[in-house]
């Protein structure tokens, strides 16, 4: 029998940044597998070859077998894994991404469980999506109507734009196909981001759940940070690929979207939105980098870790 690798595991600074990836890479019917630091994607056609480092997310379809050893070199990669439906439209489940740091995440369930500082980054939010509206003079409701009204407003807008009969957003949970060409695309669209948001928040450390305009759900700050580019990018990308016909309507829209995707840079984009959101301007890019341990003192200082305290106790 064959011993296990004992190639040391790679730092957080030798790794590829998470905004320098590529965003996602969907397979089905396929099984994955590892050609030294590369995964390998083989079905009846033959192999194809996808370096893990480069990966930011890797969806998995229905009918892949992934081995142990792909899943290896895709957590020293850092990359995040998500099981997901037919056509990527239904997310399962995540594996661990980039961070060895608690860093961001406490600033995170600092800010989520202060009520006004809680409404703090939801309004940063808010002013990312309508830079010159003065978000401070509306509370949660006026704003939620007002996102509401700018993505009806997107809707016809791209459909006037690129000739694609719309009557409304309509979506059947369970039921993909009884959708029409443009409403499956949206759909199609938003579950790609929420991986991409996915990878990105958990590649930085941050906790999914804790979200500040979503609440109550597993993945709401993912839904937080992809709904920050929806309008200008999601819906944009879904009519586009619906103008071009329902023939594989959610294959295009995953392949355009993937193109808009990488020639933007999102991903860097994103990186910098969710730190600042989190840790304000003053935030430091190498910080959730860091690859330490300490212990928390009575007064919230950080004590090192290693050490014995034993002699300090007083009985």
């Amino acid at each position: 029998m064959g011993s296990v690798s004992r190639r040391r595991a790679s730092t957080p600074r030798e790794l590829t940044r998470a905004g320098d990836r590529l965003s996602f890479v969907y397979l089905e019917r396929c099984v994955v597998h590892r050609d030294d630091n590369a995964i390998t994607a083989e079905d009846g056609e033959g192999a194809r070859h996808i370096p893990g480092a480069t990966i930011g997310t890797l969806l998995l379809g229905p009918g892949t077998t992934v081995t142990h050893q792909a899943m290896k070199v895709l957590g020293e990669c850092g990359a995040s894994v998500v099981w997901v439906g037919e056509q990527g439209v239904r997310f399962y489940a995540a594996g661990r991404g980039l961070t060895r740091s608690s860093h961001i995440v406490e600033a995170q369930a600092t800010a989520w469980a202060n009520r006004q500082s809680r409404l703090d980054v939801a309004r940063r939010m808010y002013r990312m999506r309508f830079p010159d509206l003065d978000v401070e003079r509306f509370n949660r409701q006026e704003l939620l109507g007002k996102e509401g009204k700018r993505v009806q407003s997107c809707y016809r807008a791209e459909a006037e734009r690129t000739g694609v009969p719309w009557h409304g957003r309509r979506y059947t949970p369970g039921d993909h196909e009884s959708s029409d060409a443009a409403n499956r695309a949206i759909t199609s669209a938003a579950q790609c981001f929420y991986g991409v948001a996915h990878a990105v928040t958990t590649a930085l450390g941050c906790s999914p759940g804790l979200g500040f305009v979503h609440s109550g759900h597993e993945r709401g700050f993912v839904m937080d940070v992809a709904d920050l580019y929806k309008v200008e990018i999601g819906i944009p990308v879904a009519f586009d690929a619906a103008a071009q016909g329902t023939d594989d309507v959610d294959g295009v829209t995953r392949r355009v979207l993937r193109d808009r995707i990488n020639k933007g840079g999102l991903l860097d984009r994103c990186v910098d939105d969710i730190r600042t959101l989190l840790l304000g301007d003053q935030h430091e890019a190498g910080e959730d980098q860091e690859d330490t341990v300490g212990l928390v003192g009575d007064r919230g200082d950080l004590l090192e870790a290693g050490r014995d305290y034993s002699h300090e106790v007083v009985w």
